[in-house]
């Protein structure tokens, strides 16, 4: 069976998704060979109808990823976000079987406590990933709140950013090898330093190969996000050949088991 790969409607250019909606790139995602899209509240421009957007995706023959720039503490020593009871609505009104969100000042693990009553089985599920913020994009908060979630037995996993790293000087393999079990969903970007700071960039050969180098700490077939401009005259035609890349970032992994 093959991985699922999902492309954020970001990787689109945000100007232009906001200009035309999420609505427009769902044929092309599709066409691509891609299972899923990622919807992104930030490039919302007005309330969305979020019922049509979700009998869109699936008319598209789509899966969906609801991604929320949220904070689950947004504050030191502050509640649980306000807004994450609203952000779940919003994810199961689209039919998102995911809802990613960032960790924020997480501190204790009594914090957790409110978090429960509002994870069922039924989802979404709760991904926290890595951003490119001191609170929530380093290895060691996010080490102890899902291992504290674990504790819990709360039904959260981690979304794993390979290029949000670099904002933080952390080291993706490190990351890997410390919190790879529970990852759930992996976000690919390369980045590179430019005038003004750092930039997402598609992949080169180089970078495939790093990401190639984490897949043995991950879960086996782990669903897969291109968060990467994709541009170019035949957009079609590359967005395919970035789907097919990111279909085999595994292979190697695969092949070792198979001769294990």
């Amino acid at each position: 069976m093959p991985p699922e790969i999902a492309i954020t409607t970001s990787a689109f250019g945000a100007d232009g998704v906001r200009a035309q909606g999420q609505a427009a790139w769902l044929d092309l995602i599709a066409a691509a060979g891609a299972s899923h899209v990622e919807i992104r509240a930030e490039l919302f421009t007005k309330a969305p109808d979020f019922a049509a957007l979700g009998a869109a995706i699936r008319a598209a023959g789509l899966g969906c990823i609801y991604s929320v720039p949220l904070e689950l503490w947004p504050e030191t020593d502050a509640a649980l976000s306000p807004r994450l009871p609203a952000a779940l609505a919003e994810a199961r009104l689209l039919g998102a079987d995911t809802l990613k969100v960032s960790l924020g000042h997480y501190r204790a693990a009594a914090e957790l406590a409110a978090l429960a009553p509002l994870l069922t089985d039924a989802g979404p599920q709760l991904l926290v990933e890595n951003d490119q913020t001191a609170q929530g994009g380093r290895i060691e908060p996010l080490r102890a709140f899902i291992q504290a979630a674990r504790a819990a037995q709360l039904l959260v996993g981690l979304t794993f950013d390979v290029g949000n790293w670099r904002w933080q000087d952390e080291d993706p393999l490190q990351a890997a090898r410390l919190l790879g079990p529970d990852v759930r969903y992996l976000h690919c970007k390369a980045v590179r330093r430019r005038a003004g700071g750092l930039h997402a960039v598609p992949p080169e050969a180089a970078d495939l190969l790093a990401w190639q180098g984490l897949m043995t700490h991950f879960p086996s077939g782990l669903r897969r996000a291109i968060e990467f401009p994709l541009m170019g005259a035949d957009l079609l035609a590359e967005t395919r050949r970035q789907v097919a890349a990111l279909r085999t970032l595994d292979a190697q992994v695969q092949e070792a088991r198979r001769h294990g």
